[in-house]
């Protein structure tokens, strides 16, 4: 796909039936893919201009189709809501309620953005997994961190990875954090409303500087210099909001990060085992080595003695 589309290859209508998937395809055998933005441009939320630069490959997105009792595209303009939600298949009920939690959190200083999240993943009540991957790498200048269900922070993560990596490809530069961004809300933005639960932190490095995203499965996007996302974010902003300022260096960064996720996971029982820390500069991102949170607890409790022991002392010298 790559290749055809860098070379300037087009799919012959043969090719289209086979390498479009039956779930974006038209109705009666309609084999012109929904999302070709090169022919129709339509993506759900309105039309685009087509580019007027010559030779420039169109850009094409590939979505999977949201699960809805409405359909993506109907070209049966007369069709009624009442015989559409009669036709369609009633939803599957799950053995057990989905329960989100986790810490994840973000925000941008003089030194770049630090990006900080626990690893534990839950299920219901249950800990799945003590060591999982919350920050995920999109290139070397953009991570996102991931909150809400795991299986669908997962498949979009590779989506945007992809889409990114494909503009690479066709224009010979890399897209921004902000066009990076506005395609992960536009993707998001038709699955509003349905089971995709999707909470992801954009922090990156471009030629405007640090950026800092947030975009929601509802296609969601905002900008802005402090984010914290998941069950034990009230928490993390507790922390935050009177500490974080522009003029941090990066060790006082790093550790104002690590303080706040382990003062969520001390109240947040989603929310626990380890903390990942990132730090994007404009060289690129720089992962430092994964920090188990039962060493700050024991750091906290011999902080705690040595003030107690200090106290102590100044009111024997009083007496």
């Amino acid at each position: 796909m790559a290749l055809q589309d860098v070379s300037g290859f087009q799919d012959t209508p043969m090719s289209h039936r086979w390498n479009t998937p039956v779930s974006l395809s038209g109705p009666m055998g309609d084999t012109t893919p929904l999302l070709d933005m090169a022919d129709e441009r339509i993506l759900g939320w309105g039309r685009f201009k087509s580019s007027e630069r010559d030779g420039e490959v169109p850009l094409r997105f590939f979505i999977p189709t949201p699960q809805s009792s409405v359909p993506f595209r109907c070209d049966n303009r007369h069709t009624s809501l009442s015989s559409l939600s009669t036709s369609s298949s009633p939803p599957t009920r799950r053995p057990f309620p989905l329960c989100h939690g986790t810490t994840t959190l973000a925000f941008v200083f003089q030194g770049g953005v630090i990006a900080a999240a626990d690893t534990r993943a839950s299920c219901s009540g249950h800990v799945a997994c003590p060591s999982a991957q919350k920050i995920l790498p999109i290139h070397s200048h953009l991570l996102v961190t991931t909150s809400g269900s795991g299986a669908d922070c997962m498949l979009w993560e590779r989506i945007l990875a992809r889409e990114i990596r494909l503009y690479q490809l066709r224009h010979g530069r890399r897209l921004s954090i902000t066009g990076s961004a506005k395609l992960l809300s536009h993707m998001l933005h038709p699955f509003k409303g349905t089971d995709v639960c999707v909470a992801a932190t954009l922090c990156g490095w471009d030629r405007c500087g640090p950026k800092l995203f947030y975009v929601c499965s509802d296609g969601t996007r905002l900008q802005g210099e402090l984010f914290s996302v998941g069950s034990g974010s009230p928490y993390a902003y507790g922390v935050l909001d009177g500490e974080v300022r522009w003029s941090l260096n990066e060790q006082e960064a790093i550790s104002l990060a690590r303080e706040a996720v382990y003062r969520a996971t001390h109240r947040d029982a989603y929310s626990g085992n380890c903390v990942d820390l990132f730090h994007i500069t404009a060289q690129g991102y720089c992962r430092r080595d994964r920090e188990d949170l039962r060493e700050e607890y024991h750091r906290e409790r011999e902080r705690e003695r040595v003030l107690k022991r200090g106290k102590e002392k100044s009111e024997e010298d009083k007496k």
